[in-house]
Formats: structure tokens, sequence, C-alpha cells
């Protein structure tokens, strides 16, 4: 089940490791419905006094998942997470929690956080994990084992330098060859920042202490290895983060970063021991460029997913970022290119200087080997460790940290930009899609108001974009997996069958996931046959696509009659499967042959949902169509005969059978009234109606008071009848209606 107000991390597998997703969204139970009822959802129903489900890794190797979560660790089953699940109990001691609350972690708010928040879960090898936790302000960190059967190891070592202290700080982690890197606050204040290296046979390292040029107040995003060659030694470790950066005179402002460092960096010598001496970082920017030559910029980095390619040195970066500052809400996805970072980082070093100590491009001398350059990599054959570098290219190092010139997306624009919504993206995964008219990449995108938005970015020849949002569905051997605060749920990705019973519907739809198999809207498999098979992503046809199959759109459309009360209000309802369709209402009277398309005006009020018609009148009686227009193909979605009785009809229904009954109650109390099958059918049919509220005061006013209207509606309906035998001025008929124009389908 997914739940509302609870923290979400959804990370999803298709067959690749794809490491740890964290997101922080706000799932809508609604939504939770339908992906119940279809089947697509499976909620991880045991029931643990445990919240804060963050940290999933995926395990392949045994086909299981593991979870993170508030003093647990969950072993679930990756095709089925409540088939045999494993759960280690892992809390602290009640001692240590005790020493957490005496110091300060003592008020309401604080005391969930006196817990062991799992943080960190990495493969050791095939046979363990290394996994750690808050520990309660005290963070520790123990071995277990893999496979069905995990069990926590009873030695348990200390967690510093590997998780936060705070359960609120984000931390990132990656072990590689027996060593841990991590980007965390390793004091229990929280100030002291740094991206560490622990474990192995290595020196431990870590970057300058208290150094706001290496690092000011970040937080940490993402971390992964990127090859820069063939050759090893030049393999850097690339940090995302984003921190404050300040300039004299001017408030602290947002920055997101890119940094990286070698892997085999020891340090140097005499300057910068134990500490990195080929960190880097590079700003990203995320911006979209306006008429005036100013960008509007999406400062604060939410989230990052790494593509990889048939290149391994050159995966697709995707980076999701929001807005710093209250001037207006928004989000967007920016692409990058390894092509692009690497030329950040091989361009000017960032130098401060002049009367107002402006960050400026510098000019000097640039010390052999390059800063930032690893050793005994292509460049430096010769040189076996850092500490073998001169004292000058170290001292450059520390006071050079950053590139001057920024990283700037493909195409120098986001691929999606949401604005004036009430929601943000935090979180982003890619999955690349074959579909029949080409290769497809599908992103799937958190926001912090609980959905996950599946949308394709399709190119034009203009060298623009078009963006289709698409429905969350399931693929093969692809599941996605969401944990809240309280449950842990698995989704498939896709929903075919949700596109609706027609090849246009799903024609329409250009989810490269699904396709027309003839006789419905199914999961796209290439070995399909191509007879039947109909999809089309880039353009959706559905008239050059569906042909032959078009005639049957509307045939399953049903009639239904709804009822309404003069004077009083109703509401027709209908809502189009997508979000691109255009939707018009028509209406053909009684007796006509004419329909008027229904605008909104001071009666008339159309909406998302239906259609509203305020203070209804005679008139407004008969057949209403709503119909949806996507790409030249028009699809009738309801077809409803509204009646509008008038109030007199109302009143003598009423009076016939309320007033038999409130008769025989005073005359004869042995004689109760029975209504026959025609009174009782047309009674129920107006106690139906949503206008009973209007009906019920109408009866409350009758039997207290007699109806003295009856007599002014007798003589209004009188003077209606002779006002209907006038005849009719030919130049105003029709007048204020439209004609619809005649619309073919092609089949």
């Amino acid at each position: 089940m997914l739940v509302e107000n609870h923290q979400i991390v959804p990370c999803w597998y298709a067959g690749l490791s794809q490491g740890m997703c964290q997101l922080s969204i706000h799932m809508c139970s609604k939504k939770s419905t339908t992906l119940r009822s279809t089947g697509t959802a499976h909620h991880f129903a045991y029931l643990l006094n445990t919240t804060d489900y963050r940290i999933l890794r995926m395990d392949e190797d045994y086909d299981r998942m593991y979870i993170g979560s508030k003093d647990h660790i969950l072993s679930l089953d990756l095709h089925d997470i409540n088939k045999d699940p494993h759960i280690i109990h892992w809390p602290v001691s009640e001692r240590r929690k005790m020493e957490c609350l005496v110091s300060g972690k003592d008020d309401i708010s604080h005391q969930e956080e006196c817990a062991n928040f799992i943080r960190l879960i990495e493969p050791w090898n095939r046979t363990q994990l290394y996994v750690c936790g808050t520990g309660a302000y005290n963070p520790v960190c123990t071995f277990v084992n893999r496979g069905r059967r995990p069990q926590v190891r009873i030695k348990v070592e200390s967690g510093k330098g590997k998780c936060s202290y705070d359960p609120k700080l984000n931390s990132v982690s990656a072990l590689i060859n027996g060593e841990l890197y991590a980007g965390v606050y390793v004091d229990f204040m929280g100030t002291d920042s740094a991206i560490f290296r622990t474990l192995g046979t290595k020196t431990a390292m870590r970057t300058d202490q208290y150094n706001s040029r290496w690092l000011n107040d970040p937080t940490f995003i993402h971390v992964h290895l990127i090859p820069d060659s063939a050759e090893r030694n030049d393999d850097k470790l690339y940090f995302f983060f984003r921190e404050k950066s300040s300039e004299m005179g001017q408030s602290p402002v947002t920055q997101s970063r890119i940094g990286r460092i070698c892997l085999n960096d020891d340090g140097g010598h005499c300057c910068l021991v134990n500490k990195w001496s080929t960190f880097l970082k590079a700003r990203l920017i995320c911006s979209v460029p306006g008429t005036d030559g100013m960008e509007t910029h999406f400062d604060e980095l939410r989230d990052v997913y790494i593509q990889p390619t048939q290149d391994t040195k050159n995966p697709v970066i995707y980076g999701v970022f929001s807005v710093s500052g209250s001037v207006f809400k928004g989000s967007a996805v920016c692409v990058y290119s390894m092509a692009d970072i690497r030329m950040v980082f091989n361009g000017p070093f960032a130098h401060k200087e002049g009367p107002n100590y402006q960050w400026v491009a510098y000019t000097g001398k640039i010390p052999y080997p390059r800063p930032g350059t690893c050793p005994g990599g292509t460049f430096t054959p010769n040189m076996k460790s850092t500490k073998d570098y001169p004292d000058e290219v170290i001292n450059f190092m520390r006071n050079h940290p950053a590139m001057y010139n920024p990283v700037y997306p493909v195409h120098k624009r986001p691929l999606v930009v949401r604005t004036n919504v009430d929601y943000e993206f935090t979180t982003v995964a890619v999955d690349q899609v074959a579909a029949a008219d080409g290769n497809y990449e599908v992103l799937f995108l958190g926001t912090d108001k609980g959905t996950v938005q599946k949308v394709i970015v399709l190119p034009r020849d203009d060298l623009q974009t078009e963006e289709l949002v698409l429905e969350e569905v399931e693929v093969f051997k692809q599941q996605m997996y969401v944990s809240s605060m309280v449950g842990l749920t698995q989704l498939a990705l896709h929903r075919c069958d949700m596109y609706g019973e027609a090849c246009a519907d799903c024609c329409l739809a250009r989810d490269p996931y699904c396709a027309w198999d003839g006789k419905s809207c199914s999961r796209y498999s290439a070995s399909q046959k191509r007879r039947s098979r109909r999809q089309d992503v880039k353009y959706g046809n559905p008239i050059r696509q569906c042909r032959g199959f078009n005639s049957n759109a509307n045939k399953n459309t049903l009639e239904m009659v709804q009822y309404g009360v003069e004077g009083s209000s109703t509401f027709l309802e209908c809502q189009a499967r997508s979000p691109h369709a255009v939707i018009k209402w028509h209406l053909q009277r009684d007796n006509s042959d004419r329909r008027k398309e229904m605008r909104s005006d001071g009666r008339v009020l159309k909406t998302e949902q239906g259609l509203l018609l305020r203070s209804l009148q005679p008139s407004d009686s008969g057949m209403y169509q709503c119909t949806a227009t996507e790409k030249n193909f028009k699809h009738l979605l309801v077809k409803l005969q509204l009646v509008v009785l008038s109030s007199r009809a109302v009143n003598n229904a009423l009076v016939e059978g309320a007033g038999g009954i409130v008769s025989s109650s005073l005359h004869s109390s042995s004689t109760q009234w029975t209504p026959s099958a025609g009174q009782y059918k047309d009674l129920l049919t107006i106690l139906s109606q949503p206008e009973m509220t209007l009906i019920n005061q109408y009866c409350q006013d009758y039997w207290q008071f007699g109806d003295p209207l009856l007599g002014a509606l007798k003589a209004k309906d009188l003077k209606e009848l002779k006002e209907q035998k006038k005849p009719r001025n030919r130049r105003h008929h029709g007048e204020g209606e439209e004609e619809e124009e005649q619309e073919e389908v092609e089949t």
C-alpha cells in the first residue's frame, strides 16, 4: 500500500546492478487502490515495528533485495516481496539509547532519532554484505551474510567516516576493491563534512578539514565510478552534491557540484598528508535561457542517475534539479555528457584575486603533472604514487580545488521542465526500451507529492523535443520497488490494459512498452507478428496505424440517462485517459437534429472532470456527447441523455405519493399506502438523484404549510404552454447554436 505523508524511496530493477536509488515523495493512496486492483502493485504485508524504509540494494546473484530501515535489515525475494522474507532486528542497546537522549536528543522531535537507522548496504564479497547504521548518534558497522539466510555477525565496529551520525543527513558510499569511499558528516554536531576512504589496505584519506573551498555545508547526492581510459590507474570516482557558495557582500546561494578523485590517490608527502591530492570540483548548470539573455537557474541538485552505454567510459548522466528560494516553484531534468565534463576538468582552474577578491580563471603557470591527474596513468606512467608529486602540485591543489568553467547540459537546456505546478521532481531513473519504430529512453520521475511520472521525450526535426507523460506499467523482468516510512510496495512498470479497449487509445498512449496486438493493448514484444501489431511512439497516428480497427472505437460507448431537477445543478462526468486530448461537449436537444458545442459561461462550467450545469432549465434536456480529439482522431467517450424534471412534475410525484402516506396516517392508522410498481420506480429514480436536498426541503414546506405555490405553478405552466404554441421567428431560430463540424474518422 502506498501511503500519504511519508518519505518514499523507490528503486527499480532492470537486470542490471543499478545500486541504490533514493527518493523523497509522498505516495498517493488513491493511486495505490488502482494499482492494487489491477494487480500491478504488491505491498509488503509483514507488520514490523519500524519506519524509514530507505536504503535498497539489489542482489542478483541470489535474486534478493536488501532494505535498510530503522533497527531492521530485510532480505526479500526480488520477484515476490512477500515470499519467504528474512528480517534481521539490529537495534541499539538501551544504554546507548539513554546516552543518546541524555546527550541532547531528548525532546519529542528527536526521540525517534535515537535508534539505529540503516544507511549503508554494500556487497563485500559473494557471501557477505557490509552494513552500517547511525547507532543512535554513534555509527556502527557489521557484516551480514548474503543469500536467503542473512545473519548479523556478532562483531561490530565503528562506523565513523562511513555513516553519518544524524539520520536526517544524506550520505553516499561505494565499496570498490575492498575500499569504502563515502561522502558523510563525521561528527555528532553535523558540522564536519568529508569524502572519506576507509577499510582495505590503502591509506585512510579524507578531504581537507573545515576548508570551505573544498566542501561548504554539502548535501551528498550520488557517487559513481567512471573510468577515463583503458588504463585502470586513470579510474576516477565522481561525487555529486550541492553546497553553499558565498561571495563577498552577498548572501550564500546553493550551487550544484560534480567532484572527482583518483582511486589510487595516496595524499601528499609534506602537504595534504592523508588528504586527497587529486580532488577537483566543478559547477553543474541546469538553466533555461531567456529571450533577454538572462538564465533561469534550477540550482538545487536533488538526484542523479547514471545511464550506462556500450562505452563504459561515456555513460549519460541525468540530474534532477529544483529551484532554491521562494520566488517560484519549479524543477527540471538536465542531461550531461562525459565529454563535456572532462572538457571542464581539463580547462582553467578558478582563482580568487583582485580588490574584490572575485573568482577569475587562473592564467598563471600550471605545474606538472597537471593537478588532478592520477599517478601511474596515461600521462604519468613513471609516477606510481601521489606522494611522488612535487610540492608545488600539492600546494596548487590545496588552493585551487574548483574549476572556473561550469558544466552545461546537452544542448544547453533542460530535457524536462516543470514550473507553475504544485510539485517538484525529487528523483529519476531511466530505462532503455526497444520499440517498433526505434529505441527510446523512458524517464521515471518521482515527485514530492507522491507520484512517479513515466515520461518520454521525443526528438523533432527542428531540433525541438516533444514531452509525453505516460503510465506506470510492468516489464518482463523489471519491477519498481517503493518504500516509505511504514511499508514497502512492489510495482510493475507498465499497465497497458489501462489505456483502453481500442487500438486508437493504445496508439495514442505512445508508450514504448505497449502495442495493439489485434485484440487488446498489451506488452510490446519484438517477436510479435507485424500483421496485427500496432505501435507508433514517435508520431502517435491512430488513423494510419489502426486502419481497420478504428470502426470499433465507439461501439462500446454506452448510452446513459441522468436526471436533473429544474432550478438545481447537475454534473456530467467525462474524463479522457490521455492528458494530451482536447475534450469537447456537444448538446443535441430533443426533437432537433442540430448539435451545439457547450462552452463555459455564467451557467455552464467546463472542468477537467466533466461539465457542471447550474440552475437547470427545461431547455437543457437532450443528448450530451463528450468527445476527445487527439492527433486528428476523434473518440466518443460519453453519450448521456439528460432529463430535466420540472418543479411541477416533481411536486406532483411527491403529492401523489407522499400525500397519500400523510393522509392515511392522519385518517386511518390501520391503512398503509402501497405504491404501484410504476410509482415506486419513479420515486426511486427521483430519490437517487443528487438534488434530493432540494426535494426534501420542498416536501417539508408542503407538509407544514400546504402548497401556496401550486396555483402559481399552474399559471406558469399555462403561460409556458401558450408560449410554445406561438409561431417561432425563423430569423432567430438556432441563435447561439453552432453546427458541429462533421469529422469522419478513416477506418
